[in-house]
Formats: C-alpha cells, structure tokens, sequence
C-alpha cells in the first residue's frame, strides 16, 4: 500500500497537470484571438441573451426592427421631403431615408447598448474570468440580425415600388455586382461602431455622466452624416468637411449600390477606412488597460 506522503505527491501532481494559471494581459495591443475561439460558446450565448432580451415581453416582438425604421423614413419624409424640400438625387424620399438608416441604424444600435459595457456588466466581470472583448463583439453581432430583418424589409419596399410604380424608379436599380458589397458595408459600420463602443465604455467606466455627454454627441453626429440629405447638396467647397466623417462614405456606398446613384470620392472612402482602423486599434488599446482596474472603480 501507498504511504500517506505519497499519495499526498500523486495528488498534488494531478492537480499541477490540470492547473489553469490566469494572468493579466501585459501588452495593451494583444488580443488574444486564440481564447476568444475558445470561448465562442459563450459568444454565441451572449448574442442570443442580447438578442432576445432587448424586445422580451414585448407585443410586437421583432416586428420592431421593421416598424421602426419605417415609421422613422416617414417622419423623414414629411419633414425633410415635403417641407423641408430637401432633394433626394431622384430617389422616391420613403426608400432614400430607408437606405441611409441600413448603415445608420446598426451604428446608432451598437452604441445605444455596447457604450457602457463596464457598468452593465461589472457584477459579471467580478465574478466570473472570460475575455472582455467577448462583451462588445457580441453587441455587434446581436443587432447585426436586427440590421438582416431591416434589410429584408426594405428590399421588400424597393421591389414594391418596381412593380407598382414602375415611373418612379426611372434610371434606379440594383446592381448584382455591386450588392454583393453590402456586407463590406455592414462589416465596416460594425468595425466603426466597434471601436466607438470600446472608448465610450472605457470613458464611461470612470466618468458616469460622459454617457449623457456621449448620446448628445451621437445626435450630432447623424446630423453631420447624410442621413437627411444626399452628399451632393454639401457646397463643393466645404464638402471635404464631411468626408472627414468616416460614416460619410459608408451611407453614399449603401446608396451607391442598393439605387446606382452616390457622391463617393477617393478622399471620403480613404478617410473611412483611416477613421475605422484608428478607432478600433487605439478603442482595442484603452479598452484593455481599462480592465485592469476598473472593478476599483466602477
């Protein structure tokens, strides 16, 4: 028989081969893709959790996502199209203010629910280990397939207004090819809104009452997009202004492609794709120095 002493030894082996050592990250700009798979499970039922809670106990369920936007390009439509006589470059007003919500609302979306990640969650991140960045991804995943059902409904409108009033698509249409860059654009709004997300959460970690401050900026910021209006009323001359926003590009592409017809210029899109990777890379950077000590605070 064994003595006691070693079968304490054969324990204590057993124990160091199974042993999870968790350390904190010592490089700011690491992201550990590696554990982020691992824990794709816990994605998944984090996109599910953010999905089903947001319209639980609800009358109309899903059904929101639809009526929404639709309610909101009517209201667009009778402001700025009948009173405001904001032109629309030829396209029917319903459609053009359905088009610039694709790209808007799944921007607006993300940062509605991802900008206080910290503070909605700091029970969980006392509790329990798990990459932080799974929290914010899996914010942008969820309402991706609010944007999918936004999609579906405004392409059922477009094809509607083909077949009934074939007068008012005149020189409109789709074009196969360039449909298929749809998801370049919903990829690129989630990266943009990603990284906004990243810095309002850890701005928001600290300072509570940056939230107030970071849903009036979000206000501002749709009226300095053409949400409302087409690029092409800007002056020519102070249109580089708005190229500088990097949503610019991304709501002329929807447009570009889903109608043929946008103002998109070299400038606009390389600001786009600058704007993007500066706000994800340095979002990425203050979000994973801000989880180290934030518990201390929050």
């Amino acid at each position: 028989m064994m003595k006691a002493e070693e079968i304490a030894a054969a324990d204590s082996m057993t124990l160091a081969a199974h042993e999870t050592i968790i350390e904190p990250n010592q490089a700011w700009l690491r992201v550990d893709w590696a554990q982020l798979w691992e824990y794709r499970d816990l994605l998944a039922l984090l996109v599910h959790r953010e999905f089903a809670s947001k319209y639980k106990q609800t009358i109309l369920g899903p059904a929101w996502f639809i009526l929404q936007p639709l309610m909101t390009a009517l209201v667009f439509t009778i402001f700025f199209g009948h009173v405001a006589k904001v032109r629309t470059d030829g396209i029917p007003s319903v459609l053009f203010y359905l088009c610039n919500q694709l790209g808007w609302n799944y921007l607006q979306q993300n940062l509605a629910t991802g900008g206080s990640i910290f503070t909605t969650n700091a029970n969980l991140f006392g509790k329990v280990y798990f990459p932080r960045l799974v929290v914010p991804l899996s914010v942008v995943l969820s309402n991706l397939f609010a944007c999918l059902l936004q999609l579906a409904s405004f392409l059922a409108i477009y094809w509607g207004f083909v077949l009934l009033v074939p007068g008012a698509m005149h020189g409109l249409h789709i074009s196969a090819s360039a449909l298929v860059l749809v998801p370049v654009l919903y990829l690129g709004t989630g990266a943009l809104s990603l990284g906004v997300c990243l810095w309002m959460s850890s701005l928001t970690a600290k300072y509570r009452d940056l939230t107030q401050v970071m849903q009036f900026v979000v206000q501002l910021w749709m009226f300095a997009s053409p949400v409302c209006y087409p690029l092409s009323d800007y002056p020519v001359k102070w249109r580089w202004i708005a190229e500088i926003n990097p949503m610019t590009a991304i709501l002329e592409s929807f447009r570009l492609c889903l109608f043929g017809i946008g103002t998109l210029t070299p400038m606009s899109l390389v600001m786009s794709i600058a704007g993007t990777l500066l706000l994800l890379l340095t979002g990425m950077l203050i979000f994973q120095r801000t989880e180290r000590t934030f518990i201390d605070t929050v």
